[in-house]
């Protein structure tokens, strides 16, 4: 009866905390935006249409781009066994350890019209071309996005593939079929659903990307033109009918790949335990996948080189590499008087959105793997369901709730002490790494274990903290490292819901700084580097720990 109990108590206090970090900012702004009249004058209001349509083409470009970069780089891994391998495997997660708003700096420093290449170009004696201007601008965003993202599609397809029976390949050979046959025929099928998860992740992502527009001054885009209505919340429904549109967009992507991905689940084989058939290559055809693996990488890399460069740099205007160098932009970070606050204060958010994700990540993991209640599913539709709907409208969810609910503004206080916010709304973006982790922890270990320890009378305290906690350590440590590192890099609710200088986070201290004339591009890429360092050396540890699992926390 006590353990009854106490199980109907955790399931209301993991309902009570969905409802206020979950469901009540998002039915917030359903209320205020979700009436026909309003959403009609949205789509007549040329701005916002144009707004939204631009999201959509930039988010499908983006998602493009990022299956013509990760798809062939999965198949070869896959497929073959060539010359540094592992390396390329280790390195594919590189591109991750910088949010795309941050290394929309380097870019500019690239592609700019005053930028290397612009350099090149006059060198060898062509004109200079205005990459990001015009219709330039928009595929700037959506190729450094796509090279932001491409790993999570990688790490999704690789364990599709790696999961394919190649008895199925072989017997399909044997019978005459041409590799781009059996390609369509037979490799498709089999891996998509890690095309769908993987491809659906991004497209929702990119579709409701906040910081890469906005650092480069690209306004029409929904995302943007929902920050900019921040200031007309009380008086102008239109920026609500605006987030009410994106959230069932990105919905219904989500629902729609969930079903895809459920009708076609049967369609893939598992692979068998005969161990790697990849192909070993030997010569020069053993170093043509890694070089294929090392230029996609260095590309996507490439703006993290130029915002290191350009953290050193004193004076870079129109040469290929800086003119001189200075360590005085780490210092005048470090003096700035954003950038050390900023610093104790995402630590301080990071620290309590950890503790919230993974107390309530682990309390659902364990009620669904484990305890199986009536309902469980709910329970766990509602930890991925952050997944589906977009930051920005969590985001703007919560400082719509602070504005119309007197309770919810004295509880939370985005201006005077926003804690409590930033660290609900950090921890519920980000509970589903932590539950999937735990989760998938879970369900590798037997039960048995617990009830051979419950048969001799152990006590269920002791079972957990002796036999379980040894077990799961690894998991909840991995889904702790992601909770807090994307945490402290968070940008939607870091740009939102944060409103006096005193409270700035990182991302919010990098995007100020970031806009001041003369040396603020280079104070702010010194700041962007250590985010750089940090989250290189999270991904890192995660990758060790976890190894090819690492993609099951990127995936829906």
């Amino acid at each position: 009866m006590w353990i009854k109990s106490y199980r109907i108590f955790c399931g209301i206090l993991l309902l009570t905390f969905f409802a206020i970090f979950l469901m009540l900012p998002v039915i917030t702004v359903i209320a205020e935006g979700c009436s026909p009249a309003i959403l009609a004058e949205l789509w007549k209001n040329p701005i916002y249409r144009d707004g939204l349509i631009n999201s959509f083409l930039l988010a499908i470009t983006t998602t493009a781009m990022v299956f013509l970069l990760a798809l062939p780089l999965a198949i070869l891994s896959d497929s073959y066994d060539f010359k540094g391998k592992s390396l390329w495997n280790a390195l594919i997660l590189a591109p991750m350890i910088l949010p795309p708003f941050v290394g929309a700096l380097g870019f500019q420093q690239l592609f700019g019209y005053y930028g290397v290449f612009n350099t090149v170009l006059t060198q060898l004696g062509c004109a200079r071309m205005d990459f990001l201007g015009g219709e330039g601008k928009f595929y700037a965003i959506a190729l450094i996005e796509a090279l932001h993202l491409y790993p999570i599609l990688y790490l999704n397809l690789s364990a599709a593939l790696a999961n394919c029976d190649p008895a199925l390949q072989e017997a399909a050979r044997n019978l005459g079929a041409s590799p781009l046959r059996r390609f369509f025929n037979i490799t498709l099928p089999m891996i998509r659903p890690g095309i769908l998860a993987g491809g659906s992740l991004t497209l929702i992502w990119s579709f409701t990307e906040l910081g890469t527009p906005l650092m480069f001054g690209f306004t029409r885009v929904a995302p943007v033109q929902i920050f900019d209505g921040l200031s007309e919340l009380e008086g102008n429904p239109l920026p609500y009918a605006l987030v009410v549109v994106m959230m069932f967009s990105a919905s219904l992507l989500y629902v729609f790949s969930r079903l895809l991905a459920g009708s076609h689940a049967g369609t893939s084989a598992v692979k068998g335990s005969s161990g790697s058939v990849a192909k070993k290559l030997h010569g020069v055809k053993a170093w043509l996948p890694g070089v294929l693996f090392g230029i996609i990488t260095i590309a996507a890399i490439l703006p993290h080189i130029a915002l290191i460069l350009l953290s050193f740099s004193r004076d870079w205007y129109a040469t290929i590499l800086p003119g001189s160098w200075t360590l005085s932009n780490f210092t005048n970070a470090l003096g700035d008087k954003l950038v050390v606050p900023s610093i104790f204060n995402s630590l301080h958010y990071s620290l309590a959105a950890t503790i919230l994700a993974t107390a309530a990540g682990t309390l659902c993991a364990v009620l669904v793997v484990r305890w199986k209640p009536r309902g469980a599913i709910a329970f766990d539709l509602l930890s991925m369901l952050p997944l589906a709907i977009p930051g920005i409208v969590m985001a703007f969810g919560f400082l719509s709730m602070t504005v119309k609910y007197s309770w919810a503004e004295k509880i939370f206080d985005p201006v005077n002490s926003p804690l409590l916010l930033l660290a609900g709304a950090y921890a519920i973006r980000r509970l589903p790494y932590v539950m999937r982790s735990v989760a998938s922890g879970l369900e590798q270990t037997p039960v048995v274990l617990e009830e051979a320890a419950l048969s001799v009378g152990a006590p269920r305290r002791k079972v957990f903290s002796k036999i379980l906690m040894p077990l799961l350590a690894a998991n909840l440590l991995i889904g702790g490292l992601f909770a807090f590192s994307f945490s402290m890099l968070e940008v939607s609710d870091s740009l939102i819901l944060v409103q006096k200088s005193a409270f700035y986070p990182i991302t919010k201290a990098i995007f100020e700084l970031s806009q001041v004339l003369g040396a603020g591009a280079s104070t702010a890429s010194a700041f962007g580097v250590w985010t750089m360092a940090f989250m290189g050396a999270t991904l890192g540890a995660a990758s060790l720990i976890l190894g090819k699992k690492l993609g099951a926390l990127f995936r829906f």
